[in-house]
């Protein structure tokens, strides 16, 4: 059987352009499945063959590779214990691969221990049914070898950044996505809650992780990772990209809300105005691109008391006090203030405890009324330890007034009237003032 080795070169050609592997790795895939047949078929089994093979003429010439070596470095016999510095013992020699210094400083000129030295084998291109499988095998081999490492070293250099690619399809929850000359896995805990993904659809991610494995290249990507939320603003803000504006803290809970804490290098420029742009227009680009996720944007300070104050936002604080020993931070709002503050299911407290990193005990203060507050408690890494305990004590009415008589009561009621009710002038006195 013999190889068509005229038309490999243009089969090479067509190879590495549709899947992007260098020429020169597919001609050392192609050389070497070559020589494997070649040894397989005419050679020796501890020979090392190579092959040089000319894709423009279709030429191949086999070699026949042996090492330089002596006496010190290897043992003559097969049941000689000689050992090296080291301690293990020395390899066999074999003639096949193995040549002595003497005899190679003959046949080269200025030969040292481990050159190697070249001796041309016959040509031969009729290769058998066997060699020539063994051959097709290596080919594809070395060819799947070579794809692997190029697409590693494409997307290597994309790890962090937002990639497009098409929705292939949805299977046991994760989602694979055509990124052209790869596909990449969306797990389930990595998408956004609530939104659909159709096939054919065009989709954007975060490449979070370039895993080489047994079985092929696995491309990680995500739409919930914080940081894909962070990419996006960098594509749509200029002075973010540039460095000018820093996003220094992150809390994120996908297809909710999210709280970001900027700070610019740059007095002179507004880091929350920059990124909510001119009537908003940029934050609105990356909130429909999140399927309309809120996204609250405050200064970033290093006064803890004042970063928790605005993490809280759109709720006012009315005081902050930390505890240094505990990291905790307990914060009083207003009576109308609570529920804002602590948000649907206690989202905007637990954003605001992971954004600042303090774990934050909410109390509501009615009025002029100091008994004892509601208090909600969230720790810092989100999630809330506490529930809204009320006083209830305080609701109920005091012993003393449930004590007072009936008769008693009324008659307080009618003198608190009468205060605050006082006599109005007559008719006629009102216009002897009108005369006057």
């Amino acid at each position: 059987m013999e190889f068509d080795l005229k038309t490999m070169n243009s089969v090479i050609g067509q190879l590495a352009d549709e899947r992007g592997i260098p020429r020169e790795k597919m001609l050392e895939a192609v050389e070497g499945a070559l020589a494997t047949a070649y040894k397989r078929e005419f050679g020796k089994r501890e020979q090392v063959v190579k092959a040089h093979f000319n894709a423009e003429t279709g030429d191949v010439d086999f070699y026949q590779i042996k090492t330089v070596t002596e006496p010190a470095m290897v043992r003559m016999e097969e049941h000689e214990e000689a050992k090296g510095e080291d301690g293990e013992l020395l390899p066999l020699f074999n003639e096949e691969k193995h040549i002595m210094l003497e005899d190679a400083a003959r046949i080269k000129r200025g030969a040292i221990v481990n050159d190697e030295i070249v001796f041309p084998l016959e040509k031969r291109t009729d290769f058998g049914r066997i060699a020539a499988q063994t051959a097709k095998q290596v080919i594809m081999q070395k060819i799947r070898e070579a794809e692997r490492a190029s697409v590693v070293q494409e997307f290597g250099g994309k790890e962090g950044d937002i990639v497009n690619g098409i929705v292939q399809r949805a299977e046991r929850g994760n989602l694979y996505i055509d990124l052209g000359r790869a596909t990449g896995i969306m797990p389930y805990h990595e998408q956004i809650p609530g939104e659909r993904y159709r096939p054919g659809e065009r989709i954007r991610a975060y490449l979070f992780s370039v895993e080489e494995g047994m079985r092929g290249v696995y491309l990680r990507l995500s739409r919930a990772n914080p940081k894909f939320l962070e990419k996006l603003f960098e594509m749509e803000v200029p002075e973010l990209a540039s460095g000018v504006v820093k996003i220094k803290a992150i809390a994120r809970e996908a297809g909710g809300r999210t709280k970001l804490a900027v700070e610019s290098t740059d007095p002179r420029i507004d880091p929350v105005g920059t990124l909510v742009g001119q009537r908003g227009v940029r934050v609105n680009a990356v909130m429909s691109e999140l399927g309309g996720e809120r996204i609250d944007i405050m200064e970033w300070s290093e006064n803890s008391k004042q970063f928790i104050e605005d993490a809280l936002s759109p709720a006012q604080a009315m005081s902050v006090t930390l505890n240094e020993d505990e990291h905790r931070a307990a914060v009083e709002v207003a009576a109308d203030q609570q529920s804002l503050a602590i948000g649907r299911g206690g989202q905007n407290v637990r954003l605001a405890a992971k954004l600042t990193g303090w774990a934050i005990d909410i109390r509501s203060v009615g009025g002029e009324e100091k008994a004892e507050p509601e208090e909600v408690v969230f720790e810092k890494e989100g999630k809330a330890e506490g529930e809204l305990e009320a006083d209830e004590a305080a609701a109920q009415p005091p012993e003393a007034a449930l004590e007072t008589p009936a008769e008693e009561v009324a008659e307080e009621a009618r003198e608190e009237a009468a205060a605050e009710s006082p006599e109005q002038p007559g008719l006629a006195e009102q216009d002897e003032q009108k005369d006057n």
